[in-house]
């Protein structure tokens, strides 16, 4: 077998891959995540790269004209590796900001309850927990084992719960206790009913006990931090989810599961976000990997299943069935995740293929289960759920809502990144002005940016009620282009971008479909229970979309009901909140299986009314105009 060495630029990161490979897998054993929608089958065009020297072989396609490729210009996904090379990766296909790093994040800190014995209370013990004992030294009036005198100190803070040990650990005990004069640490994995001690380390080191949460989701990862012996949240990180090399949707990277060493590649690729974020993390924070004891993650059902290393075929095969809703706690090292050699992970349990475990942990984080008012849930994402209910009954649906609000899908999308447009005020004249985030130059429009858009130019005149682009309107920013008709936003010249920023016809109604599919799903649910908004004590938005969200224009777009705005709450990354509380408590844990058991998931596609309900959604704010009163009248006046 030949092989060569591939340089990718920016970053002169060098991979050596066999001759025939494509340049798309080159750049994924190299460590790049790449834009590639499609997952590698020349479908999206967004794999981009320019050959500037070597060996490679491409053919012309209907994103790649064979005058490009005399350029360099080809598509990752279909050229091949067949000598030494050195290869740029366009601006457009390159996946920026792979990290960033949010310390001390405004969330909120779990307090432990006061010790009872050497352990926490039931109602309150994390999914691993620390205790430092010093053992009565064996003598002929007590002369009980090794193992049950550790049992012994352990039972006054557990009452009856079950104590076991694995082999390995009973094997060194002996000497281990009387080297260290019966002063150790033990660690404890809860199960419920029974604690398993794990590890027994010598002389105190309880308070050296760390976790991680993580949130996986189809577009980013979240890593926290947390110190599980204080209940302090350390630092957050998120990361581009490198499965995106596969494709942006769960549906295309199912598909690519089902290919050779397909499943093993996505799982490795989660693997490795989950490793570099928890590697880095501690690095940071001068923390030893070793101290890290217990993982818990929640995602939704396809992301839980790459994890798992599990074949996700059969979620997208009527009926629509996955293999497992819920994992037992198993050793890290199991599901391949590096830290304690005798640590564990664990799994939020979900409720169906299209209600994950970021739903169950939101729906625990948020309060909804707890509260005799009814309330809805609503994780605004490229598959949107939303959960109506109390803490008497539950029902939930998905919502097919596709990337657009995730920055995904339009001409100049971004995520909600520094530099994002979220805010948009357009003037008199050709005044444009927009907010970014961090306050950086604009580098491209992130899903509020999107939604506060589409409000300006509704309320200015710029679209129609169908969300058509006003070519007769007397503006240098509406123009004609190959593609069709298109607003610009932000000119290249105050942007730090390779383009203009502009709004095209076909974003507009990828958009309004976006918002078409969830504000359907809302009204049919609420429907489905015949209640009215009106019913519906508070609604809770959910995930990152959400935090730079303006609730007057999510309504002036016909996205969100028209209601008081005050009935409206901002909870952020609800599952990743959802799975901390996992993390630290045994009753979260507990709380969150009876949520996943009480949900009833229903199927829109079903719905005979929600297709009917999501054709009249596609305009602006909607066909029916009484649904709106606030935006019919123009003004926000009397609505909170």
């Amino acid at each position: 077998m030949t092989y060569y060495t591939v340089t990718f630029q920016p970053g002169s990161k060098k991979v050596r891959v066999k001759r025939g490979e494509t340049l798309l897998a080159a750049a994924l054993d190299a460590g790049i995540v790449m834009n590639s929608a499609c997952g590698g089958q020349g479908l999206c065009g967004k794999c981009r790269v320019i050959v500037k020297k070597g060996a490679v072989i491409a053919r012309p396609s209907g994103h790649v004209t064979s005058g490009e490729i005399k350029k360099g210009v080809v598509l990752a996904c279909e050229a091949t590796v067949q000598g030494n090379a050195e290869v740029r990766i366009a601006q457009s296909s390159r996946v920026e900001n792979d990290r960033e790093k949010r310390p001390r994040p405004e969330v909120e800190e779990i307090s432990p309850v006061a010790p009872n014995g050497p352990g926490l209370t039931a109602m309150d013990f994390p999914l691993v927990k620390k205790i430092y004992a010093e053992l009565p030294q064996p003598s002929l009036n007590d002369n009980i084992s090794d193992l049950d005198r550790i049992y012994r100190e352990l039972e006054p803070g557990h009452g009856s719960v079950l104590f076991t040990a694995n082999l390995s650990q009973v094997k060194q005990l002996g000497a281990l206790l009387r080297e260290n004069d019966f002063k150790v640490t033990v660690s404890l994995v809860d199960k419920d009913a029974s604690s398993e001690i794990i590890s027994i380390e010598p002389n105190t080191c309880s308070n050296e006990n760390y976790g991680m949460a993580f949130d996986i989701g189809t577009t980013t990862v979240t890593g926290q931090l947390v110190n599980l012996a204080t209940g302090k949240v350390i630092a957050t990180a998120i990361a581009y989810n490198k499965q995106i090399s596969f494709g942006s949707d769960v549906i295309t990277r199912i598909v690519y599961a089902s290919d050779a060493q397909g499943l093993q590649k996505l799982n490795r690729a989660i693997l490795a976000n989950i490793d570099e974020i928890i590697r880095d993390l501690c690095r940071e924070h001068d923390i030893r990997v070793s101290d890290i004891m217990a993982v818990m993650i929640g995602g939704n059902t396809t992301m839980m299943h790459l994890l798992l290393n599990i074949d996700p075929t059969f979620i997208r095969r009527e009926p629509y069935v996955p293999t497992t809703n819920m994992i037992d706690i198993v050793r890290a090292s199991e599901l391949g995740i590096h830290i304690n050699p005798n640590g564990v992970s664990a799994c939020v349990p979900g409720v169906s293929t299209y209600i994950g475990p970021d739903i169950t942990a939101g729906i625990l984080s948020s309060g909804l289960a707890d509260s005799q008012d009814v309330s809805l849930l609503v994780d605004i994402g490229t598959n949107s759920e939303v959960v109506l209910g109390n803490r008497e009954w539950m029902v939930g649906c998905s919502a097919s809502a596709g990337p657009a609000f995730e920055g995904s899908g339009v001409t100049c999308g971004l995520r909600a990144i520094s530099g994002a447009i979220e805010k948009v005020s357009i003037g008199s004249g050709e005044t444009v002005r927009v907010k970014t985030i961090g306050d950086k130059p604009p580098k491209g429009i992130c899903g509020s940016g999107y939604i506060s858009l589409l409000r300006e130019m509704f309320t200015h005149g710029l679209i129609d009620r169908d969300g058509r682009i006003r070519s007769d309107k007397k503006t240098k920013r509406v123009r004609k282009t190959k593609s069709g008709v298109e607003y610009v936003v932000v000119y290249k010249k105050d942007a730090d971008a390779t383009r203009d920023i502009a709004i095209t016809d076909a974003d507009i109604d990828n958009l309004k479909r976006s918002k078409g599919a969830i504000y359907s799903a809302l009204v049919t649910l609420v429907k489905k229970m015949e209640l009215t908004f009106d019913s519906v004590t508070r609604i809770y938005i959910a995930g990152g979309f959400g935090t730079y969200l303006d609730i007057a224009s999510a309504v002036s777009i016909g996205l969100l009901p028209d209601i008081e705005r005050s009935r409206y709450s901002f909870i952020g990354n609800s599952s990743l909140a959802g799975v901390r509380r996992c993390l630290f408590s045994r009753q979260a844990r507990r709380s969150v299986k009876e949520i996943a058991k009480k949900v009833t998931y229903i199927d829109l596609s079903t719905e005979a009314k929600y297709m009917d309900e999501y054709i009249a959604s596609l305009f602006f704010p909607h066909t029916d105009l009484t649904r709106f009163p606030s935006v019919g009248r123009g003004t926000e006046q009397g609505r909170g």
